[in-house]
């Protein structure tokens, strides 16, 4: 990854702002969206279209031999997921949605999970991701170290019974779409110490992924999409956020 990007001026900060809010825009369109009968590509395609209208362009696109605006995943699949026209959405349905757009030199990334009609177990699985990246926003704030960001995800997702994805990482992002520092979505106390500090400026990925399973992952055959290796349900929660003097602004 390319070193993290500290924002200096005031102009910077108003750019990943607007991006930030015209990303945002596009994440409640296809959140309205994602429904039974709904195909992956569909997303996708509204996708393309919103980042187009918002004057803006999609940031995986820049991703070397990714040829889309979004990453859609379905129940086991956690990241990277092609947005397949086979990729239906039906009942019961946990469909993760991963998009990022450009703007003006700066990338802003952001990610939702929805649960279609879901049972009450998944109800409850789906709420511990919501409250688990609301927790490491709020640990992102000047003195703390990344490790209270990631101490703060584990420790909502172990108190509900559930296992972060040890095998990926958050991210800075910024003039690159993934830059440092990693945010891992679980903590290693003897590690703190050595943890970057959050400095003024700082813009972060922060993402929230866990599984009802062991948390282990695999890679599947189309050499994108990443899944839980035991087959078991997964979710994904990420927001975009910068480290002010004023606070912690959610950009996206």
């Amino acid at each position: 990854m390319n070193k993290g990007i500290i924002l200096k001026t005031k102009e910077e900060i108003n750019i990943m702002v607007e991006g930030g809010k015209r990303l945002a825009e596009t994440k409640e369109r296809l959140r309205e969206k994602v429904n039974v009968g709904v195909s992956a590509y569909e997303i996708e395609a509204l996708a393309t279209y919103m980042i187009k209208k918002l004057n803006c362009e999609p940031s995986f696109k820049m991703v070397p031999d990714y040829e889309w605006s979004t990453c859609v995943n379905v129940n086991e699949g956690i990241v990277h997921g092609i947005p397949k026209k086979e990729i239906i959405f039906k009942k019961g349905d946990l469909v993760s949605v991963d998009v990022g757009v450009y703007y003006r030199g700066f990338h802003t990334d952001t990610s939702f999970s929805k649960g279609i009609y879901l049972e009450s177990e998944n109800q409850r699985f789906f709420a511990a991701g919501e409250k688990a990246l609301k927790k490491a926003i709020q640990s992102a704030q000047l003195g703390n170290r990344i490790y209270d960001i990631s101490h703060a995800i584990e420790t909502v997702i172990r108190k509900a019974g559930y296992s972060p994805i040890r095998a990926l990482v958050g991210h800075g992002v910024g003039r690159e779409l993934h830059e440092d520092p990693q945010i891992p979505c679980f903590a290693d106390a003897k590690m703190r110490p050595f943890s970057p500090r959050i400095e003024e400026g700082l813009v972060i990925a922060i993402e929230v992924m866990y599984s009802k399973g062991s948390g282990d992952v695999s890679l599947e055959s189309d050499g994108w999409t990443i899944s839980s290796s035991d087959d078991t349900i997964t979710a994904l929660f990420e927001d975009t956020v910068a480290v002010t003097k004023k606070g912690t602004l959610v950009l996206t």
